[in-house]
């Protein structure tokens, strides 16, 4: 079964929120004088339980759904990841993955590995502490997160990393993060700073390029295109001519990709969205909760995704982008990204 939107988007990949806490409080996503020692976190009631993620994915992957990524906040903080693991991956989607900071991936990538995750992302802005530790709020040092890549990579999973370049604060640290996982085989995808929640000071001067950091990369390692994976594909695909892997670029803002988005998120509370810049949400919570059927949850996301029609990211900037009077974006750490 397939489904379509009002752009003829097919709806193929799910993102799952397990929660909106975090143990770091990067610049970008989660920053710290918004989201200090007092902010309040969802109560548990209010997350999706274990079963009730379940029952969710279930019905996409009825509906067509061929991808589900877990995201957060930060996912290795919920304490029945991998319980939600085994239970997603008995539903025979093509694709399980997850995304984290890595700080605690080192002591639980057995574990993910063996409950059934097939892949692994993980954020990563430098390789230098300091530069590291003022993007994430003072939460971590590099370290941890490179040995969670080892412990991921040696448990059998495959391994990305993805890195937010910020102009002003480390498009410098690009060339030696692209050299250091060249070399360990990893695929390291470079991020467009985005204008994503309400809290991260988003500023377009802000934002590298994906042409800039061609450039920049090319002085060091010439690149050629790449094929996509799959249509839709989120990142651009380049290959070191010395034949060195690959590399990506996550160009949102200056190369937006809406007209191919195959990605419904729900979100830690259970609201589904169907953009990442979203200011309304879908409770499914409710209706997780209420005597409403399987069925009559699955036509409730088909009607949903049927009727969709956003694409913020070609429409930044421009007299087509929504107004958004009366209503702020779907914050990252309740969506992941």
């Amino acid at each position: 079964m397939a489904i379509y939107d009002q752009h003829n988007r097919i709806m193929r990949d799910l993102r799952i929120s397990v929660t909106d806490r975090c143990n770091f409080r990067c610049r970008y996503c989660m920053p710290e004088e918004i989201f200090g020692k007092d902010y309040a976190f969802l109560s548990n009631e209010h997350v999706l339980s274990e079963e009730e993620i379940g029952r969710m994915a279930a019905i996409f992957v009825g509906l067509g759904t061929q991808k589900l990524r877990i995201t957060g906040g930060e996912p290795l903080l919920r304490k029945d990841l991998a319980s939600i693991i085994e239970r997603l991956s008995s539903l025979g989607a093509e694709d399980l993955s997850l995304t984290t900071n890595g700080s605690l991936l080192a002591r639980k990538a057995t574990e993910l590995k063996a409950a059934g995750l097939h892949r692994i992302t993980v954020s990563l802005d430098s390789l230098e502490d300091d530069l590291f530790l003022k993007m994430n709020g003072g939460r971590s040092r590099v370290k941890p997160v490179l040995e969670g890549i080892d412990a991921a990579a040696a448990a059998g999973l495959s391994v990305k990393v993805n890195m937010v370049v910020q102009r002003g604060f480390n498009e410098d640290a690009v060339v030696p993060m692209v050299n250091y996982f060249r070399e360990r085989g990893h695929i390291l995808r470079l991020v467009e700073y985005m204008d994503v929640g309400n809290t991260n000071g988003w500023n377009r001067e802000h934002v590298v390029s994906k042409q800039e950091l061609l450039d920049r990369i090319g002085e060091h390692w010439p690149l050629e295109a790449m094929a996509p994976n799959y249509a839709g594909e989120v990142a651009t695909r380049y290959r070191f001519t010395d034949g060195k892997g690959e590399i990506g670029f996550i160009s949102s803002v200056t190369e937006a990709f809406c007209g191919s988005c195959t990605r419904a998120r729900l979100s830690a509370e259970g609201k589904l969205y169907t953009c990442l810049f979203a200011t309304k949400g879908h409770d499914l919570r409710a209706l997780l909760r209420s005597d409403m059927t399987d069925a009559e949850l699955a036509q409730h996301v088909s009607d949903i995704w049927n009727g969709r029609h956003d694409r913020y990211s070609l429409d930044r900037g421009t007299e087509a982008a929504p107004d958004r009077q009366g209503g702020s974006k779907v914050e990252m750490s309740h969506i992941g990204g």
